[in-house]
């Protein structure tokens, strides 16, 4: 699919983030639409088809989480990118819980919104090859069962000693579809949940940031992924881990995870 049929709906009650959004789907060739509420944008949905959906989190009366749940009560399955303030990644990383594909918190550089679009916009082409593929084609591996993922990204694995383990999901890599190099935190570092951790460099110029699906102190990381990408490729869950952390509230995060378990079924 070439980009000018890729259609973009934007979903944001400010003019002016509107405005900039606009102006950046259309500097890539992406038609693009807008509504200035989630009620609005979910009447354009009804009668047009889009690719790919930007919503703001805070809209009034019905704010980002209701325009989720609305897609899914009148079954429109296109993929949704929240934007958020800084001030609100709980609720960003529960948009992701509550079925959206991907973050970019405010105010954004063109870059952010560029990568996140790419990411996507390819998310949207692997489901619709989903539909039509038979059931023995693997399309993209599926995190182990006893895994728990934040959205569709980063997974976590906890480990009997109370440790946990953190990678990324083959989903991410396919959607991201090739990197040059991959950029890690260190050693002693804590990591956040919702809050970048990785950052994947891509052959198209693209920086892709891995959101962390929990908060903790990195007691090791994967020196072998750095030195060898394809161990990520051809083994993210196992051998490709990035992360061995302390979790700092486990219990707490782990609401906003979803169990792999339930994507066997």
């Amino acid at each position: 699919m070439t980009s000018d049929k890729i259609k973009i709906l934007i979903v944001d009650d400010e003019q002016v983030v509107v405005d900039s959004l606009l102006k950046i789907c259309e500097m890539e060739g992406y038609k693009t639409s807008y509504a200035l509420s989630a009620e609005e944008g979910l009447v354009l949905l009804q009668k047009e088809k889009f690719d790919l959906i930007l919503c703001d989190i805070m809209l009034p009366e019905m704010n980002g989480f209701e325009f989720l749940e609305g897609l899914h009560a009148r079954k429109i399955e296109t993929p949704v990118i929240m934007t958020t303030g800084y001030s609100t990644v709980e609720n960003a990383v529960k948009s992701l819980y509550e079925g959206a594909i991907d973050y970019v918190p405010k105010p954004f550089e063109v870059d952010e919104i560029l990568s996140a679009l790419n990411r996507g916009i390819n998310y949207g082409k692997i489901k619709n090859i989903l539909r039509y593929a038979k059931s023995s084609d693997i399309v993209y591996v599926d995190c182990p069962s006893k895994y728990f993922r934040l959205g569709v990204a980063s997974w976590v694995h906890i480990t009997g000693e109370g440790l946990a383990t953190v990678g990324v999901t083959d989903l991410f890599l396919k959607t991201v579809e090739s990197f040059d190099s991959l950029k890690l935190m260190v050693v002693d570092e804590e990591i956040y949940q919702g809050s970048s951790c990785a950052w994947f460099m891509s052959e198209k110029g693209f920086v892709h940031d891995l959101l962390s699906p929990i908060s903790g102190k990195i007691i090791e990381r994967n020196e072998n992924v750095l030195s060898n990408n394809s161990i990520i490729e051809k083994d993210p869950f196992f051998d490709g881990w990035l992360y061995k952390v302390i979790p700092s509230d486990i219990e707490y995060e782990m609401k906003n995870l979803t169990s792999c378990s339930s994507d066997q079924l």
